[in-house]
This record gives C-alpha cells, sequence and structure tokens, in this order.
C-alpha cells in the first residue's frame, strides 16, 4: 500500500513539474481559502449583529455559500484549465509536427481535474472550518453564544494561517502577511457593522 502511495504521489509531482502548474494551485487555493474564510466571517457577524439565534439557520447559509462556491470554482476552473491545456497540447503538435510526448497529454489531463478540484474545495474547506461551532450547538455541545465566538475565533485564524502560508509562498515574512490578512478581516467586519448602523437607523 505505501508502495502504490508513493508511486501515485511522484506521478502527481512529475505532472506537475511537466505543466508547470504547482505555483497555479497554490494560488487557487490561497485566493479561494480566503473567499471561502471571508464569506463565512461575513455571515456569522452578520447573524451574530442580526441577533439569529437558531445554528440551522447559520449552517444553512454557511452550507449553501461552501456549496456553490465549490461548484462554481470547480467548474469554471476546469473548464478555464482545459482550454489552457488544449491550446498548450495544439502549440506543442504544431511545434513537434505531432510528435508529443505521451506523458504531456497525461499529465494535462491530470492538472485539469486537480487544478479544479483546488480551486473547488479550498473555499469550502475553510467555510466549513467557520461553521463547525454551529454543528455543534445544533447537537445541543455548546451555546449559540460559545459558538458564535468559536467561530468568529476561527475564522480570523483561517485568515492568519492563509496569510503565513502566502508569506511562504512569497518567501517572505509570513506573519506580516498573516497580520495583513486579519486587518482585512477587521476591516470586512467594521464595514458590516456600518451596515448594521445604517439599516437599524
Amino acid at each position: 500500500m505505501s508502495r502504490l502511495f508513493k508511486s501515485f504521489f511522484r506521478k502527481i509531482r512529475l505532472y506537475l513539474k511537466i505543466t508547470r502548474a504547482g505555483g497555479i494551485a497554490r494560488r487557487y487555493f490561497v485566493m479561494n481559502g480566503f473567499d471561502g474564510a471571508m464569506t463565512a466571517f461575513g455571515i456569522i457577524l452578520g447573524s451574530w449583529i442580526a441577533g439569529v439565534s437558531k445554528p440551522q439557520i447559520i449552517i444553512l447559509a454557511g452550507l449553501g455559500a461552501c456549496l456553490a462556491m465549490g461548484f462554481s470554482g470547480f467548474f469554471g476552473a476546469y473548464m478555464a484549465e482545459r482550454a489552457e491545456r488544449e491550446r498548450h497540447l495544439k502549440e506543442l503538435e504544431e511545434a513537434t509536427n505531432n510528435h508529443v510526448d505521451p506523458l504531456q497529454y497525461e499529465a494535462s489531463r491530470f492538472v485539469e481535474f486537480y487544478v479544479a478540484l483546488i480551486d473547488g474545495l479550498s473555499p469550502a474547506l475553510t467555510a466549513i472550518i467557520s461553521i463547525t461551532p454551529f454543528i455543534l450547538a445544533l447537537a445541543g455541545l455548546t451555546s449559540i453564544a460559545n459558538a458564535y465566538i468559536a467561530s468568529l475565533i476561527l475564522s480570523l485564524i483561517t485568515l492568519f494561517l492563509l496569510g503565513i502560508y502566502l508569506g511562504k509562498i512569497a518567501k517572505e515574512n509570513g506573519w506580516l502577511y498573516g497580520v495583513a490578512m486579519l486587518v482585512v478581516g477587521a476591516f470586512t467586519a467594521f464595514i458590516i457593522f456600518l451596515i448594521q448602523i445604517f439599516l437599524g437607523a
């Protein structure tokens, strides 16, 4: 079994190296993970300010956002990546007089799906992290008040960790990137508060 896994991951690394798609996948992960975390953060903060007391409402809103972002991200990225890979393969065929290494076709087909999967899963996963406390509240394992606090903390931690990861990709100070992500979260919270004040006026 371990040999199969090692062989599988070696093949993935080879495909990513051939297609140079590693950077694309990382960018999709951070960008869409950020979108998922911020969407969940906005839903939860808005629900808290509005005084929503039923965890199922927040869970449904969060899961709905997860599904929407996941499906749109997957199919949008798949179609876009497929178009780019088809164009690249045709250019290779023209340059080599149709003597393209079959591995190029294998790598392209794999990367189309791989990149789309990351694009679709990353926002869904980060959003699910944020709504987990409300699932616990629905099960009676915690109160709705504690769920709000835990969820907002998890959202901010997710943003911070995405920032640190982004900093590592850039080979710069990850903590600064993490703080920058938190600032974005704080700014979003401020805007939501302003909207609430305006609508409540």
